[in-house]
């Protein structure tokens, strides 16, 4: 506690990783249909329904991931500057283009390619 109140960086850091699951949390209430409640009283289907919602809200921030890596790695090919600020105001949780309540067509036969990690050339 005293390291806490005697040193800003510390606040600061801690400050930072309380807003990134506080963030997490607002996107899981936001992806989830109805809110955040837990709909029966039984644990076995509380746990079901809270491990759905960490699955669909992973598959969204990866797929969210591998877009913005993918314009990323466009923006350099393109000769633009990428920088530490820059990545860092990006996020997993934008969900601007998310159609909450739209309908979904899924092809299980239809299979993406793998993902291939790219260097983006951020310098340190």
């Amino acid at each position: 506690m005293l390291r806490y109140v005697s040193e800003a960086d510390f606040r600061q850091s801690i400050r930072a990783e309380t807003t990134k699951v506080e963030s997490y949390n607002d996107f899981l209430d936001w992806i989830g249909f109805g809110g955040p409640i837990l709909k029966s009283g039984d644990p076995v289907e509380q746990a079901k329904q809270v491990k759905y919602m960490d699955l669909v809200a992973n598959t969204i921030m990866l797929h969210k991931v591998s877009d913005l890596t993918d314009v990323l790695t466009d923006m350099a090919a393109n000769g633009w500057p990428l920088t530490k600020e820059l990545a860092g105001r990006l996020s997993p949780y934008l969900r601007e283009h998310i159609r909450r309540f739209g309908q979904y067509v899924l092809d299980m036969d239809d299979l993406p390619p793998p993902l291939m990690p790219k260097l983006l050339g951020i310098p340190s």
